[in-house]
């Protein structure tokens, strides 16, 4: 969350506890009599204006890269990750 956050507050789009939060998953498996996580799924939630949705897309596309802990995973654990957008509450 804190590295799609700060890429997001890099484009002026603010992540307050009330209008961003995730939702996380996971799967443990027996691999060769070895407990392994194998599996990392993550659904993020952001309240977002219409007129910046555009710029959230552009953030989500590129945080994973940037990202240390996945960075750090990846091609050992699979992580499918998800960004629910919603309207900005009036």
């Amino acid at each position: 969350m804190g590295t799609l956050a700060t890429v997001l507050v890099g484009k002026k789009i603010a992540t307050p506890e009330a209008r961003y939060w995730a939702e996380v998953e996971g799967d443990i498996e027996n691999v060769n009599n070895v407990l392994k996580i194998t599996q990392i799924r993550v659904k993020y939630h952001l309240q977002v204006a219409d007129d910046r949705k555009q710029d959230v897309q552009e953030a989500f596309a590129a945080y994973l890269m940037r990202c240390p802990a996945a960075q750090s995973v990846i091609g050992c654990i699979d992580i499918q990750d998800e960004l629910m957008m919603e309207n900005l509450p009036v």
